[in-house]
């Protein structure tokens, strides 16, 4: 049997963290077994499905680099694909023609929960050997209802629950297609994972409900029962359910922030997986270890300070041409040009050890690309009336130095020596001077990158 999984995410907003947990445990698994990877579009609500979540969805896989490997197939597009299958089961007698109104539907759940009964479709349409049905009512067109079966269990060994056991006297003869003809969603996830030969289905917990009527309907068109692992929900660092209304944002603003896909990808799948303690690895390295038998049934909880964490690893670890390609672009969508500055790759490498996020690296070296004046609060702290003598004399001795951050260090260290002064009584203003702010990497290093005539013509700004 050849492994195929699924994701299916509904376009009806961004693909949220959630979401790519799915897929990527998703994938993951398929990798694991050399099986096939698909990815579909359940695009049937189409009041709220927009051409931009689609697109969102589809950037979000692609920067990620969860790669499919069919699809992505759309809803939509298999309409008489669906229409097709409940003809079959209308035919068969698996399925019905419903006259009930939703007004007569209201009142009948309003007058079940008066009772104390759990609310629920009576089956007054439902064709049973020996029944008078009513006629059918002028004007009202119908809905088409799955006959569930009336009595005995339906259970499946959740490969991350354990056994769940639901009676089919809980389950009421869902709707498969609406009064305008178009099939629900619980109708076509079946017919797409019976027609795409879907082995084994990783979703959300909130879809355990659901899983019940689909395999009934799965038996009813005599289609193979995928194994099915619903995983757990994720709650954000405050505690609640992480969801588009709560907490959960765009996969793609994890890369506005900064963030590296890879070092995304590596969080996600120690949030309700693990393999022993390892925090850090690859993503080859994942899939070789991931199974089902390791995931949590209990909730994961987001920790932003532990995916940072991880995210500065990756950042130390990444190529330096890579990330200065990332910081040119980040700098270039706020209007700065690196061109003729400071090298953009050992801008990188004097900045990586000290960043989260490559978000906060282009924050950081702003300043090697346009002059930052800083505040008056911070420059009177820092150019006081004793040490701009020594910064001038300073200044003069360095327009004929040699330009090396060694150099560079020696005129800063004959300074301080030759004035009795301690080395960052010298090296604080110049590091506010040429950076506007009173934080930075070494200031000789900084002043290296800088270049000389840039350097110069900022301490000019402050000493002439």
């Amino acid at each position: 049997m050849t492994v195929r999984t699924r994701f299916a995410p509904s376009p009806t907003g961004f693909l949220h963290i959630g979401g790519a947990r799915t897929a990527l445990f998703s994938w993951a698994f398929a990798r694991k077994h050399g099986g096939e990877f698909i990815l579909r579009v359940e695009d049937t609500d189409v009041a709220r499905s927009t051409p931009e979540a689609v697109q969102a969805i589809l950037d979000g896989m692609r920067w990620l680099g969860l790669a499919w490997d069919e699809g992505p197939f759309y809803q939509m597009q298999r309409m008489e694909r669906y229409k097709e299958v409940i003809r079959q089961l209308l035919d068969s007698g698996k399925a019905y023609y419903c006259y009930t109104s939703p007004e007569e539907l209201e009142q009948m759940r309003a007058a079940q929960m008066t009772l104390g009964l759990k609310p629920r479709y009576d089956g007054t349409w439902r064709p049973e050997e020996g029944k008078i049905l009513p006629a059918s009512p002028a004007g009202i067109a119908p809905v088409v209802r799955f006959r569930n079966p009336l009595t005995g269990i339906v259970a499946w060994d959740d490969q991350v629950k354990g056994r769940i056991a639901v009676s089919n006297e809980e389950l009421d003869d869902f709707i498969i297609a609406r009064a305008d003809g178009t099939p629900t969603y619980n109708f076509c996830v079946v017919v797409d994972d019976w027609d795409m030969g879907i082995t084994h289905v990783l979703r959300g917990d909130d879809h355990v409900n659901n899983t019940p009527r689909q395999i009934n309907l799965l038996h009813a068109l005599g289609a193979q029962i995928p194994q099915y692992a619903h995983l757990s929900m994720i709650l954000g660092d405050d505690g609640q359910k992480l969801s588009k209304r709560h907490g959960a944002v765009s996969v793609m603003q994890y890369d506005e922030d900064g963030y590296l896909p890879e070092a995304v990808l590596n969080y996600l799948a120690r949030l309700g997986w693990s393999h022993g303690d390892d925090e850090i690895f690859s993503m080859a390295q994942f899939c070789a270890w991931f199974d089902l038998d390791h995931i949590t049934p209990s909730a994961a909880q987001f920790n932003t300070e532990k995916l940072n964490w991880l995210n500065a690893h990756y950042i130390k670890e990444a190529d330096a041409g890579r990330l200065a390609e990332d910081l040119t672009k980040r700098l270039a969508q706020r209007g700065i040009a690196t061109e003729g500055g400071a090298d953009a790759a050992r801008v990188v490498e004097l900045y990586r050890e000290r960043t989260p996020t490559l978000a906060i690296l282009a924050n950081a070296v702003e300043f090697f690309y346009k002059f930052v004046h800083p505040s008056q609060e911070v420059l009177e702290k820092h150019l006081t009336a004793e040490v701009r003598p020594v910064l001038q004399a300073l200044a003069t001795r360095l327009a004929g130095s040699t330009w090396t951050t060694e150099a560079i260090h020696a005129e800063i260290e004959q300074a301080v020596t030759a004035n009795g002064l301690k080395f960052p009584k010298v090296a604080m203003p110049l590091r506010v001077m040429l950076t506007g702010s009173a934080q930075s990497p070494s200031i000789d290093a900084v002043m290296a990158l800088l270049g000389r005539d840039e350097t110069l013509r900022r301490l000019s700004e402050f000493l002439d």
